[in-house]
């Protein structure tokens, strides 16, 4: 395939999910072989799997998007904390401006891997996905799997919302 790790690939699949579910189906066939080196060898059409692989596909990619925007708020944070709080006494690393901010930018760096990693395990799962939803082989565990993350994913968004 390419230079590229494949995990960053599949990481790159997960951000590429949400256009490929709004799309015609050769596409979303496609783009895992071309991307991930994956085939997808595809059952007979059926208008019926194609609104069901949009939907639980669409819904998988608004949870991997909403998770990015969290990662970039998170390392964005860290970085810039200075200039988000006044008060740095209570805060991680305080009670100096120094000691808060050194904490909250090493927080925020330390976890940018752990946040690739997981959205290269969501592009997984797209992958996954397709293959059981509009591929002729394929277990079917993924579909309830991406089922439960979405479960998840808007929980957190409430979660989210009403943080104080």
């Amino acid at each position: 395939m390419s230079s590229v790790p494949a995990w960053l690939r599949a990481a790159a699949f997960a951000l590429w999910a949400l256009p490929l579910a709004v799309g015609p189906v050769p596409p979303r066939l496609r783009v895992p072989r071309r991307l991930l080196g994956e085939s997808v060898n595809p059952r007979r059409y059926s208008a019926v799997r194609a609104v069901w692989h949009s939907m639980v596909s669409g819904a998988l990619a608004v949870v991997t998007w909403f998770f990015v925007f969290l990662a970039v708020l998170g390392a964005v944070r860290g970085a810039l904390y200075p200039l988000l709080t006044d008060s740095y006494a209570n805060a991680w690393g305080g009670p100096t401006l120094a000691g808060a901010w050194s904490v909250h930018l090493l927080i925020g760096a330390a976890l940018v891997p752990v946040w690739l990693l997981v959205l290269a395990g969501l592009g997984t799962l797209q992958v996954n996905l397709t293959r059981a939803v509009l591929g002729r082989v394929g277990p079917r565990w993924p579909v309830a799997a991406a089922v439960l993350v979405c479960a998840g994913g808007v929980l957190l968004f409430v979660a989210w919302l009403h943080q104080a």
